[in-house]
Order: C-alpha cells, then structure tokens, then sequence
C-alpha cells in the first residue's frame, strides 16, 4: 500500500506522496475544472463545479431552501448553518451514488460553489438575492454559520467543502461583467468588500474562494497576485483551493485584454494562485501545455496548484472506501420542516393597517391576481435544485380559503403587454378587474423572479441580469391602478429578490416574501391567516427610488447602504413588522469599558400584544465620537426570541470586539474608542471606551 492510500496519514502526507508519482503530463491534466482520469492509479476523472447556493442543486431531487436574502432576513445565522447541515448531508448521499455508478460529471462532486458573500451594494443588481444583504457584518455571520454546517467541525474528514465568492470586490453591473472594472478606495475594499471573505475565513476555515470576473483597480481578479496570494494567502493565512469564475480565461483575452491568448491566460492565472482554472473547453489540458512548452508556466506553480486540489480530496475522502448513505434521507420530512421553517421567519412584515391577519370563516370571497401567483419560478430562485413539490401562491390561498371562494386572476404579466398570441395589449385587465369586483377583497401577487433579476444571461432580464428601476413593470402598474378604482382593500405579496419600489400608499398590508422556497405559497397563506406571525426583517434597505443612488458603476460606498444613507429611504434596514407588539425597555451596560473587549449589555423585552411571537433583536452601534467617513451605524448582531402574550426575557449580548473596528482611509482598521452608543429598537445608551 502506498502513502497516499493509507487513511491513518493526514492529508498533506498523503498528497505528497501522490504528487510525487504524477507525470507533468498528468499534473497538467488536472489544472482545469475537469480533473482527467489517470488510469494507472486508479484514479477517476473529476469536475469541481457544483452548485448548494440554497440546497443542492442542478443535480436532481433535493431540498430546496429559501433564496440566501431571505435566510438573511432571518438574522438568525442558526438557520443558515441548519441548511448547511442539509446539503452537506445530501451532497455526500448524490456524490456516493454518483460514484458507485460510473459518474463523474458536472455537478456530482463535493466541491460546492456556494456561498455567495459579496456585498449587495445597489438594489439594481440582478444577483443581490443570491447574497446576504447589504451589510458585511450580517454576511459575515451568515456566511460562517453556513460554511460550518456545509463542512462540519474537522477540517481533515469532511464530506462536503464550500467556495466563498465571489473574490473580489462584484456587485455588477452584470452586462460587461467580464471586463469592468471595480475602482474602490482602500476603505471601502477593507471594510465592505473584502471583510465577510477575512471574517469566514478566520472563523470557518473555508477550503475555498472562487476569484470574480471583474478587474480590482485594474487587475483582473483570476490574475489579481496581490489580493489571491499576497493577502489571502501570505497575510490572511488561507491553504486551500482557489478556484476561478467559469470562463475567466476567455474574458482575459477578449474582455480585459490582458493576454493574446487563452494558454497566456491559463498560464498567468496559475502563476498568481489559482488552482482550479475553470473553462468549459475540451482543449484545455492542450492550452496548459502549450503554457509550459512557451515557458510561461512553471512547474512549481503546477505542483502547488495540483498539491493543493489533492490536498482538499483527500480532506473530502474521495480515495478512501465508503458505506453507502441512506438515500432516503434526500429531501426527507426532516429536512422539508427544516425549510419551511426558515421560510416562516423569512418573510418580513411591511406594512398593516389592522387587515391582517384575515379570519377565512369572516371572508366571502378573494381575489388572487397577479403575475407571480402561479409561478414556480418565483419559488425557486436560481442556483436552485429541485423540489418534488411545489406550494404556490395560488395553490396556498386555496387550501387556506377553499377553492370555491377564490376567483384567480393573472391581470399582467411580469413584462410584456399581452398574454394570448394575437391578442390586444393589457389582455388580462377586464378579467384582472371583475375578479376584484366579484371578491371582498383583493391579495395582489406582483414583483419579479429570478428570470427578470439574476446572472448575465438571464431570459428575460432588461439589463443582463440588472434592473433598470425599482418599480414595477409599466404592465404591473396599469393593472395597479385599473385595480385601485375598484375600492377593494389591497393585500400585496412582494415577490423580488431584492429591494423593490413599493406602492404602499394603495395598499392596506405588504408582504415582502422574497424567493421563499416550495412551500413558500403556503407560508404566505399562513401568515395572511394568522397561523404563522410573521418575524422576518430586511437585511438590505428599500429605497423610494433610484434618484438619490450614486450611479450603478461607481464602487464608493457613500450614499450606499444603512451604513452611508439615509435619505430616499421607504423602509431601512432591519424593518419588519409583527402581529404583536414588543416593549424594549433597561438597556444596560458597563459606562467605561476597555477598547480591548467587547461590551456586553442587556436589554428587556416584553411581548405586550395578545399574540404569540417571535423577534429578532438586533443590536446596533454608532461612534459618536467617529470621524465622518465612518458608518452612520453599524450591526452588530442579532439575537433571536420568541414571547408569549405578556411575558418578557432578559436578553444578554456583547458587541465582539473584532465589530467594534473601523477601517481608516488607508483600510487599516483600528479600535472605536471614546463615545459609542448602543442601539436596540428605541432603546440607546452611551458609554466611553477608551
């Protein structure tokens, strides 16, 4: 038995020893995404692409989670590592089965390219769904409860890794993604763009980062030597597997016009850290070749990109034998309560003028219009798997309220201005209004899905991907308005991604209901009737339009955010309403405290309405003493709750001190001393640290 093959080695032994016996030509083989098969080890072909975003995806039968914005809105970091748990448990069962019949492909690994921590910075980027929101501390926490659960507590024996991405500095715009150009000061790239990466890294030990399309300062990422080795690796310490984006090869060349040719590229991109160079091309163990043989690749550089991947396999057991898992566990019960229950605490309250929740045995008849209230798609998200079962919103207000009391109506559609072929436009209005005449009352289902906001590419997206406006489509508002005149109260399910342009004004109750997932139909349904009470926040802001934005492209994050905004806002940041009421009341905490610590404080909370319910107590500061480039304020964390009519917890938190920091304007941070305020809902305090 050889080194390699004996499991009681760690890892790096074990690769080692396997290094040694490749040939150049083998080494070579195995740079591209689609490791090739070395038949006189023994050893199988692999494809490091595969997808866990919310759930397992693009592979089959899996469970499907809530869109990463909504586990954000949670604020419950539990609930993102309790998903993780899940697709670490049904990657390992997919990739065994896999395995044990021959295949090898795409999608069938244990290399996950999940999560998504980038900053979502500007409400008109397509993919801001796939993150956890505007704010680096929020993403941060998310991020690393996540990679804990996706690759569980020991480093040396996992069955599933994650890909934090993308690695640096990307928020869009998602058209010309593969040659912009992110310019951003060494602040902001310290103190939002960057800090999620250091912190999960630090605090989960990621086995691997995905580089970005774009260019940092005018270095493209996949080749960005002084972010991929220089920090993140000689200064942040991180020893794994770094991946690029799919194609960043081609985008060297045509895009950044960085290289001649794709063997130039594939040559530079290893030679500034990368391991795993990502291209969809037969040809690429050729390209890499060539590299070599024009001597702009070094063997070095190959070993340690090949010691590197062989490292994590050996981490992920893919030499060793293995009993096959239960395959029944695969979107199991267990796992669907798990995802229900995460999309009950996703969707926020936005607004409700006493309607909600309604009483089915008090209503005669409703109507349910809208776009979205048939859609899957709306369900699904991207980056998603796929469920055996589908609630939507439809589905879920009938079983709620019975088939026969209510009239279904599809009014508009998302975009576009007819919906039969030959048909006159705004087709559906007639039908959309003496619905809406016919009801006691109107729950209107709007917004967007994923095949109007999400990746380069998308169907039917105006701007590759982006928004152009945060209003709803002119189609939408005609239907708005024709319904409006019918004086029927107005219930609105929000289905978007992101933050959306809201016509509160009309309407009686929003819902904000983000990409909930496949029961996300009948946990709306549950919350309009009460049997759920909703608890869940925004964890970006909803601004009342994109006047007041800086322009898309500009990477300064002035203006931007909770952080650096507070004007033009129509909800901020944390908002969400409850069906209840709760007190805050006895903030405490120390009045001086060292600027070393962190400060832990107290605070009461009592539920004084006559429902039972959940909160998410978030805590905030602000450095009154802070130099004005700082945030206007700052998360800090969150605590989770849940209050019977009357009663009331004492609820412990302490600030970390590594939150208590801010970054001056060369990115290096430094200790908040002097004033700081804690904030909880209404309740502040001031004390010194010094």
């Amino acid at each position: 038995m050889r080194p390699y093959q004996n499991s009681s080695l760690t890892a790096k032994e074990r690769a080692e020893d396997l290094l040694a016996q490749l040939t150049l030509d083998e080494k070579l083989s195995q740079l591209n995404m689609v490791n090739e098969a070395i038949p006189r080890l023994n050893i199988p072909s692999y494809h490091w692409w595969n997808e866990a975003l919310h759930g397992v995806a693009r592979n089959g039968k899996a469970t499907m989670f809530p869109q990463a914005i909504a586990v954000a809105a949670t604020f419950t970091p539990d609930y993102a590592y309790q998903m993780g748990k899940v697709i670490q448990d049904e990657a390992w069962i997919k990739h065994r089965y896999a395995v044990k019949h021959g295949e090898h492909g795409i999608y069938a690994g244990l290399t996950m390219y999940s999560p998504n921590i980038n900053i979502f910075r500007d409400p008109r980027w397509g993919r801001g769904h796939e993150t956890y929101g505007e704010c680096p501390v929020l993403t941060a926490l998310m991020g690393t409860a996540f990679v804990k659960g996706v690759e569980g507590e020991d480093p040396e024996h996992m069955r599933c890794s994650t890909t934090l991405k993308h690695f640096a500095v990307h928020s869009g715009p998602e058209g010309g993604r593969g040659g912009f150009d992110s310019k951003v000061s060494a602040q902001d790239l310290a103190q939002t763009y960057l800090y999620a990466f250091k912190y999960c890294l630090k605090n989960s030990h990621s086995k691997s980062f995905m580089t970005a399309y774009n260019a940092v300062n005018g270095t493209p990422m996949s080749v960005n030597r002084s972010l991929i080795q220089d920090m993140l690796r000689d200064d942040w310490g991180f020893d794994g597997v770094t991946v690029t984006d799919v194609g960043t090869a081609a985008f060297l060349v045509a895009a950044h016009k960085r290289c001649k040719d794709i063997p130039e590229a594939l040559a530079m991109e290893i030679s500034a850290g990368v391991d795993v160079c990502c291209e969809v091309d037969d040809q690429a163990t050729e390209h890499f070749r060539e590299a070599y043989d024009r001597g702009l690749l070094k063997e070095e550089d190959i070993d340690r990109a090949v010691r590197n991947q062989l490292i994590l396999k050996f981490q992920l057991g893919m030499f060793d034998s293995h009993e096959l898992p239960d395959y029944t566990r695969l979107e199991c019960k267990e796992y669907r309560d798990i995802s229900r229950m995460i999309a009950e605490r996703s969707m926020v309250l936005l607004k409700n003028d006493g309607i909600l929740p309604l009483d089915p045995a008090k209503i005669n008849r409703i109507a349910v219009i809208g776009p979205t209230a048939r859609d899957i798609e709306f369900l699904r998200g991207n980056y998603g798997g796929t469920a055996s079962k589908y609630i939507t919103l439809l589905d879920g207000l009938q079983e709620a309220f019975g088939e026969d009391r209510v009239i279904y109506a599809l009014g508009s559609e998302i975009i576009g201005d007819r919906t039969e072929v030959a048909a006159l436009p705004n087709d559906r209005l007639a039908e959309a209004v003496s619905s809406a005449e016919n009801a006691d009352l109107v729950i209107l289902c709007m917004g967007l899905t994923p095949e109007f906001e999400g990746e380069a590419g998308s169907k039917f997206a105006e701007a590759q991907g982006d928004k152009l406006r945060l209003e709803y489509s002119d189609q939408q508002k005609v239907l708005l308005e024709r319904l409006s005149v019918t004086g029927k109260p107005m219930i609105l399910i929000s289905c978007s991604g992101s933050a959306m342009a809201i016509p509160e004004d009309q309407m009686n109750a929003v819902i904000q209901a983000f990409y909930p997932g496949p029961e996300g139909g009948r946990v709306a349904a549950d919350i309009i009737t009460g049997k759920v009470n909703p608890s869940g926040r925004l964890p970006l802001t909803f601004y009342k339009s994109t006047e007041c934005l800086p322009e898309f492209t500009d990477y300064s994050m002035q203006g931007r955010t909770y952080r650096y905004c507070n004007e033009n806002i129509l909800y901020p940041f944390g908002y969400g309403l409850s069906y209840t009421t709760f007190e805050y009341s006895g903030l405490t905490a120390p009045e001086t405290v060292s600027a070393s610590d962190g400060i832990s404080c107290k605070v009461t909370v009592k539920n004084t309405g006559s429902r039972t319910g959940e909160t998410a107590v978030l805590f905030f500061f602000k450095h009154e003493d802070g130099a004005d480039w700082e945030p206007l304020k700052q998360f800090a964390g969150s605590v989770r709750i849940a209050l019977e009519p009357g009663e009331t917890k004492e609820v412990a938190f302490t600030y970390p001190e590594e939150f208590l920091q801010f970054a001056d304007e060369q990115g290096i941070f430094h200790p908040i001393t002097g004033k700081i305020s804690l904030m909880v809902e209404d309740q502040k305090l001031t004390i010194d640290r010094k």
